[in-house]
């Protein structure tokens, strides 16, 4: 059996691992089209931040560790796949034929459309090359903008002020991390960015960038709101997309990313994806999603190559993990955090704390929750939203009092655990199949 893995990242090393763990004698061929080690872009803000060095940023740190598995490593970037003939074409023209085939080919960051974009010192933050050049121009004292202050914009946010620069975020929306935050609890992020000498300025596009007239290296940032901006560096972070175009034409399902069941395969029997390209199911969102976070590549990895193998596994459900730490405030959204037609909602606010909660309800259910600063109940809310769990009279009691999550959790998961434990419970019926395993 021959199994090939487009894409070196997290994803593409744990499917090649567990692979070889329950398929000793099979072939193995893992495609990566940078010329680095395996590494994880996760740990780029950390190697920016000077929290570790590249070598910190590997994924193994055994250099033989792919010869040591028998695993053969390809140089080289796949530019389409034929499930007819089942070969993945690489760009210098050969082919790799597979039986198997894992799509764990990642996503690469959005170029926002402004005029000057592609000019020097105007870089993204998500490979180990993109990281070498920030590091070369944010000394201490420089003037850095960054574009974007979503999710990993803010992550990038406190590398680079790490490093001592004079830091200046613009964000097109109207709040900070306006994916995963209301208004209120945007405004109380950026606040707290502002209080650690961060410039953040929202509701404003960067229009066009240009050389400055004063310093030849240096740049000029234009935005919506007539204001210019020098700058020595300018970083932009506004999103990802899934690597999936070399899919066209190959008769693999794809929507945003590629749509994957729950074992992980494609529309294409032995065909499966994960990781940041893969799009599945999500019971709590109620729709398709990318849930790009490495815990997830990981589970879908796994769960991808126990199938590959022969074995009978599946997921649970999607890896929805929205908590960030920003320069020491932590902010958590859950579930359907912006709320839905016809439900409730309550918010407790004590901003001259930095501490913000808004619970989201549909019926008796709580869906979804904003939180700022709160981090005791974190937990309780994440298994609440989760598993549907019925409140019931306290629903009413959490919109007059949201701090009391905890009893209303003991009550409620409590009586749920009686009620099906109890004699009158008739359980799912179980078909004598197959076994399959839960990851």
């Amino acid at each position: 059996m021959k199994h090939v893995i487009i894409g070196n990242g997290p994803a593409g090393i744990i499917a090649a691992e567990t692979i070889r763990k329950n398929a000793p004698a099979d072939d193995i061929i893992l495609i990566g089209d940078e010329n680095e080690a395996p590494y994880s872009r996760m740990s780029i803000p950390h190697l920016l931040a000077c929290n570790t060095n590249e070598a910190g940023t590997y994924l193994r740190r055994e250099k033989d560790w792919a010869s040591r598995l028998n695993v053969s490593e390809v140089r080289g970037r796949a530019v389409h796949v034929s499930t007819r003939t089942r070969t993945v074409k690489m760009e210098d023209g050969s082919a790799l034929a597979f039986d198997k085939l894992l799509i764990a080919s990642g996503a690469s960051p959005r170029v926002p459309v402004i005029p000057g974009i592609d000019f020097t010192g105007v870089h993204a933050c998500w490979t180990l090359d993109d990281a070498r050049r920030i590091q070369r121009l944010a000394r201490p004292g420089a003037r850095v903008v960054l574009i974007g202050a979503g999710f990993i914009g803010c992550i990038v946010m406190e590398a680079l002020l790490a490093r001592g620069v004079n830091l200046t975020v613009v964000e097109r929306r109207d709040r900070m991390l306006p994916n995963m935050m209301g208004k209120r609890a945007g405004d109380l992020v950026q606040r707290w960015c502002e209080k650690k000498g961060v410039k953040v300025v929202t509701g404003t596009r960067v229009t066009a960038i240009g050389c400055s007239e004063l310093d030849d290296h240096g740049r000029m940032v234009r935005l919506s709101n007539r204001e210019q901006l020098s700058a020595d560096l300018i970083v932009y972070s506004v999103g990802t997309m899934p690597n999936v175009s070399f899919l066209k034409g190959s008769g693999i399902r794809c929507l945003q990313g590629v749509v994957v069941d729950a074992s992980m395969q494609t529309n294409v029997p032995g065909v499966y994806a994960a990781g940041d390209c893969a799009e599945t199911f999500d019971s709590v969102a109620g729709r398709s999603i990318i849930s790009g976070v490495q815990p997830n590549a990981a589970d879908q990895a796994y769960c991808a190559a126990l199938n590959m193998t022969g074995k009978h596994a599946f997921q649970r459900g999607v890896r929805q993990i929205d908590v960030i730490d920003t320069m020491g405030l932590i902010s958590s959204s859950f579930g359907n955090w912006q709320g839905v037609r016809g439900g409730q909602w309550v918010e407790l606010a004590d901003e001259r704390n930095f501490r913000y909660l808004r619970l989201e309800f549909f019926k008796d259910v709580l869906i979804g929750c904003n939180a700022v600063g709160v981090t005791e109940h974190a937990a309780i809310l994440r298994s609440l939203i989760q598993n549907h769990v019925h409140l019931g009279e306290w629903k009413d009691r959490l919109l007059q009092d949201p701090t009391r999550l905890k009893d209303a959790y003991v009550a409620c998961v409590e009586q749920q655990y009686v009620d099906e434990a109890s004699w009158f419970h008739q359980p799912m019926e179980r078909r004598p199949e197959v076994f399959r395993q839960a990851v």
